[in-house]
């Protein structure tokens, strides 16, 4: 087989595929050195690094490079490069080019760049692609002139079905799916076999290699590892262990499919040294398809590539998105899920400053390449968004490139290795991002002074995340403490001032507000003494921040959209019912650490800091409620108060008419509407005083309303549990259409107030006396939907009058509408007498006058008839003579 690759003819293009342990990444180097030049991509950092030292011991440095994202060592002259895939140099020509793990065209998220290399990446003289067999039908169908090759597995894989934890034998890996299993599977190992080695894939490749490296030296006889071990890992294992057979994909949990169980498992045994697999107990046996077609390394061949546009067009931001969105040539190939860079784009491309600036070609290529700088956290968060923003503004600007100052303070804040696992690999990940940002030269000044600051911090946070990992899973502390409990000496316990617990120096827990939280890696028959060291250092620790509590400005404390009140960030408390929902309680978590006098401290602080709140953000309504009115004005001011801001104007109609010109002016100098159809105080519906209104009403009715969110849009049709009071608060009217046939009744609709008023006052104008066909303008206050104005006429007094063209209405026989629909007042309009216009419509679409027009179309007033017993009709039989 070797024999065939050697001699193969110029340009030619091998594919060699196979299961693990087939020997094709050393068949790749061998082939490569076997030329004067060469370039091989890997899906792994870590791989190409781990292949980077094998070449250059051949061939030296000065003749060796190599590229990924995160590091670029480029001699001045090199033959060969081991990079990774996105960074493989394509553009250089290079008698032999390779790329591995080929399948990797099907992943949705980075299979793109993959089948890019696959179509489009070539040697001068040969081409290799190495990976899973699953890949022959496709490159067969889209290389037709490739040899395809296939490599047998060295060593036997077989199944030897569930085991217990406590029962698997040594060099096992137990593979989970997320970093909670990881953890909680290496605690069960640490305190049952001494000690585990932890591989996650948010690892940086310094800590995966040290973690590796503890495990093949033996310190350890077990590792725990996320699917990251199925790639890029060569390890002494004779047995792997899945403890779950789904994961979560980035969209939904699924199952996994039998190459990515092969894939893993074929991690046990190694060149010739024969492997088994299986499951854990928990989880029970594996399907015997799954396992014969583990055994016998025969998958589904991939169906479908990931493809995306190579063609850019980089006339404007919304070119390229529309370029990166077009669809696949060929239905072999299928446009994968939207990859980070396309993301970051989208979002960059929407910000005002930044599409004023990315208006030429170059500035939008520019807008490319910074979208491409990766976030490791994978989240695409707001705040990598703004980091790119901020990185194209300055690159943009006079200078063309980053300030050092801000570069070197983005540097500082990640130079820290305090914090527990999870905040060293959140700062692993900012940092690698930094790390790829300083080698491009052309982005800064000095790009090697801030490579080896960058890799500095990278490599600090690594070995403090490896220390990490060793002492909590390798049960150091423990060994510490079980000496002190075994010598009969009392614990010594501390607290810091971030609230952690500490016990003879060792990290034991945290304070979150009030409560303890005992670390998760205590358990066991050493937890008790351990806790009761903690609460006699708590039991000085505790008064002391109460006091802290008390004394803290109004700015240490939040509310939540839930309604949990925080203190310095840390949860202490929570709104509850109280006399209304103006005036909610306070609630104080509960903590065995609080007697009954410090949590009253609390409670009262917390009430005080509520109280100041709720008048802040809804300071109109207070005015309100707190304004000297006379005894009617101020009636009406107690009911709109507790109406949260807005009444129907019906409801309190005689309140209204009883109101003097004084009274009037009194309320409207305090921001009071008397509307048509509603009575409102405008300031108290600004969206920031509604989302605290619906909180309150949430807490004082016991509902769940954490999804009401203030709107703005002229109506929308309200669920179930959105009733009227909640309409109000929010700042609408929830309008009943009248029963059916059958009693039933259609869905409300919510109207703002300040439609609704604008609608009223058009009818009001228009006053139709008979059948009438709603207007255009009409329709346009409800924003064009006329089944929202369907629905609001007869709540306002105007019953249906079908007819045979259009939906017609007319006022109802009885001119009052129902109870709690509209104002009281005749559909018309006011009680006073005025000349009544035209209809707007009658039935067959023209206008019915009520007497003669004139030529204007107006209609003249009617001769009133005189009552001829008035003394002034004798006025008509007099007659004077001349």
């Amino acid at each position: 087989m070797q024999a065939s690759i050697r001699d193969a003819s110029p340009k030619r293009v091998t594919a060699v595929l196979g299961p693990t342990n087939t020997g094709k990444t050393h068949l790749a180097i061998e082939r490569m050195l076997g030329h004067t030049s060469g370039m091989i991509g890997f899906p792994l950092r870590l791989l190409a690094r781990e292949n980077y030292e094998r070449v250059i011991k051949v061939k030296g440095r000065n003749q060796v490079a190599l590229v990924t994202g995160e590091e670029k060592i480029i001699p001045d002259n090199p033959r060969y490069f081991l990079c990774t895939v996105e960074s493989m140099p394509v553009e250089k020509p290079v008698e032999f080019l390779a790329v591995d793990e080929i399948q990797l065209c099907a992943d949705p998220e980075r299979g793109h760049l993959f089948t890019d290399r696959l179509l489009h990446a070539r040697g001068i003289s040969e081409t290799m692609f190495l990976g899973a067999d699953t890949m022959r039908p496709m490159i067969r169908s889209l290389i037709p002139s490739a040899e395809i090759v296939s490599r047998p597995r060295f060593s036997t894989l077989r199944y030897s079905g569930a085991k217990k934890l406590t029962r698997l034998p040594p060099r096992s890996a137990i593979v989970g799916f997320s970093a909670d299993d990881v953890y909680s599977t290496a605690e069960l190992i640490r305190r049952n076999r001494g000690g585990t080695a932890v591989v996650l894939g948010a690892l940086s490749p310094r800590t995966r290699n040290a973690q590796v490296e503890m495990f093949e030296n033996g310190e350890v006889d077990y590792l725990v590892a996320t699917d990251a071990i199925g790639m890029g890992l060569n390890l002494n294992l004779d047995h792997v262990a899945f403890a779950r057979l789904s994961k979560f994909d980035g969209r939904s949990n699924r199952a996994l499919t039998d190459a990515e169980v092969g894939q893993i498992a074929g991690r046990a045994g190694r060149h010739t040294h024969d492997g088994t697999f299986g499951t854990t107990a928990n989880l029970g046996p594996i399907h015997e398809e799954t396992v014969a077609a583990v055994e016998n390394h025969t998958y589904e061949p991939v169906q479908a590539l990931a493809w995306r546009n190579r063609e850019l067009d980089f006339g404007s931001p919304q070119a390229l998105l529309k370029s990166l969105e077009a669809a696949p040539p060929r239905d072999e190939l299928a446009r994968g899920r939207d990859a980070d860079d396309y993301q970051a784009l989208r979002a960059l491309a929407r910000d005002p400053e930044i599409a004023d600036i990315a208006t030429s070609p170059d500035a939008v290529r520019l807008l490319w390449e910074v979208c491409q700088v990766p976030d490791f956290r994978k989240i695409l968060s707001d705040e990598h968004a703004r980091l790119l923003g901020a990185i194209y503004q300055a690159l943009m600007g006079n200078s063309g490139r980053l300030s050092q100052e801000w570069v070197r303070k983005q540097l500082d804040r990640l130079d820290r290795t305090d914090g527990d696992i999870d905040a060293l690999v959140s700062r692993i990940a900012h940092i690698r991002t930094w790390t790829y940002i300083t080698h491009r030269g052309d982005w800064i000044t000095d790009s090697a002074h801030w490579q080896e600051r960058a890799r500095a911090i990278e490599d600090r946070l690594s070995d403090a995340l490896h220390d990490g990992l060793m002492n909590r899973f390798v049960d150091k502390r423990a060994a510490t403490l079980v000496k002190r409990l075994n010598d009969g000496t009392d614990l010594i316990g501390a607290v810091r001032h971030d609230g952690e617990v500490l016990v003879e120096g060792e990290e034991v827990g945290a304070l979150e507000g009030f409560r303890f939280r005992l670390d998760r890696s205590v358990t066991g028959e050493h937890a008790r003494p351990l806790l009761t060291a903690a609460r006699k250092a708590l039991s000085r620790e505790i008064p002391a921040r109460v006091k802290r509590l008390e004394t803290d400005g109004d700015d240490a404390f939040t509310l939540g959209a839930d309604g949990r009140i925080a203190w310095r960030g840390e949860a202490v408390g929570g709104l509850s019912p109280g006399a209304s929902p103006l005036h909610p309680g306070v609630a104080v978590d509960g903590s065995d650490l609080l007697d009954g006098a410090l949590r009253e401290r609390i409670r009262r602080r917390l009430v005080a800091w509520v109280q100041d709140h709720v008048r802040g953000r809804l300071a109109p309504l207070f005015a309100l409620a707190d304004a000297e009115l006379p005894a009617r004005a101020r009636g009406l001011a107690y009911q709109l108060v507790e109406g949260m801001g807005l009444l129907r104007r019906r409801d309190v109609a005689q309140h209204v008419r009883a109101l003097t010109k004084a009274e009037r002016q009194a309320l409207h100098c305090l921001g009071v509407h008397l509307g048509h159809e509603s009575v409102w105080l405008p300031a108290a519906l600004k969206p920031d005083a509604v989302r605290l209104k619906v909180l309150l009403m949430a807490v004082h009715r016991g509902d769940d309303l954490s999804g009401v969110q203030a709107r703005r849009e002229l109506l929308f049709w309200p669920d179930r549990g959105t009733d009227e009071a909640l309409c109000r608060a929010l700042g609408y009217r929830r309008l009943l259409p009248p029963r059916g046939g059958r009693g039933k009744r259609g869905p409300p609709v919510a109207v703002r107030v300040d439609a609704l008023e604008r609608l009223v006052g058009s009818l009001r104008k228009l006053r139709p006396a008979g059948t009438f066909t709603p207007t255009g303008s009409l329709t346009a206050i409800l924003g064009g939907d006329r089944r929202a104005l369907a629905t609001a006429l007869p709540a306002l007094g105007y019953a249906h009058a079908p007819s045979d063209h259009t939906a017609a209405f007319k006022p109802a026989a009885d001119p009052r509408p129902a109870r709690g629909q509209g104002t009281g007042a005749k559909p018309g309009g006011p009680a006073r007498k005025r000349r009544k216009p035209a209809q707007a419509s009658s039935q067959n679409g023209k206008a019915k006058p009520h007497g003669k027009r004139t030529e204007t179309g107006n209609t003249p007033r009617r001769k009133p008839v005189a009552d001829p017993d008035h003394p002034f009709a004798k006025l008509e039989e007099l007659t004077f003579e001349e």
